[in-house]
């Protein structure tokens, strides 16, 4: 009986692979260990941040100067008696702490109305000033401190020193870490500070005569908000300009 069988050639073992068994060739250990080989890229490093450019010789004795108008009250009426001379004349000091920041207007003739009382003018004029060195004290010398708002409502008389007593209304140490231009509202509850006086006259500034110890009366409050930008803004705006002139 014969087959129809034929003997396979050499022709035919030296054939190509098949599409499938190429594939299944290409996806064999072999090729994942080689791939797996391969070095990976490094991951970026993060570039050095830049250092702030150098302050020019007048920004440095600037910085300085602001300060040193903030240490004591001694050098806050040398800086004063330069370049606030309205503060000054009116003889406005400074004093407070790290939870406390008040400032003091003595009963002078530069502060009294005809009335022998203290003027208006004066009050609303030592408001400003009054909350902007306690703006300037938290912030430093490296930023400018203006005045955009004030408000002052008039309670009643002064006959005596004033007192300012600060409160700002949000977190002011939080807005200064920021490094960004901000405004800041301030509130001033303006008292009158008693002084050794006669009994009459002294039951006539308190309160509460018939308790005792007397108590400071109020004679004021205002609100001030402060714009507060870094000195960097106002040289880089400057730079900018400059540049496209």
């Amino acid at each position: 009986m014969s087959t129809d069988a034929k003997p396979i050639s050499a022709s035919e073992h030296d054939a190509p692979e098949s599409g499938s068994e190429a594939r299944a060739h290409e996806a064999s250990p072999v090729g994942a260990a080689s791939s797996q080989s391969e070095p990976k890229p490094s991951p970026q490093k993060h570039k050095a941040t830049p250092k702030p450019p150098r302050k020019s010789l007048f920004e440095r004795v600037e910085a300085f100067v602001s300060k040193l108008s903030t240490r004591n009250k001694f050098w806050n009426r040398v800086c004063s008696m330069i370049w606030l001379p309205y503060a000054y004349r009116s003889g406005i000091t400074m004093s407070g702490d790290q939870n406390t920041y008040r400032a003091t207007l003595p009963f002078r003739r530069f502060n009294k109305n005809w009335y022998n009382a203290m003027a208006g003018a004066a009050l609303l004029g030592n408001s400003e000033i009054a909350g902007g060195n306690y703006v300037f004290s938290v912030c430093g010398g490296d930023y400018t401190v203006v005045c955009k708002h004030l408000e002052y409502k008039f309670l009643r008389p002064c006959h005596g020193p004033a007192e300012y007593r600060m409160t700002p209304l949000d977190d002011i140490h939080a807005l200064v870490a920021t490094g960004e231009e901000f405004n800041i509202a301030i509130r001033m509850d303006i008292v009158q500070v008693l002084v050794p006086m006669s009994e009459q006259r002294l039951q006539e500034e308190v309160e509460d005569a018939g308790t005792g110890a007397p108590k400071p009366k109020r004679v004021g409050r205002c609100t001030a908000t402060f714009h507060v930008t870094p000195k960097a803004h106002h040289k880089a705006k400057k730079q900018r300009g400059n540049s496209t002139a």
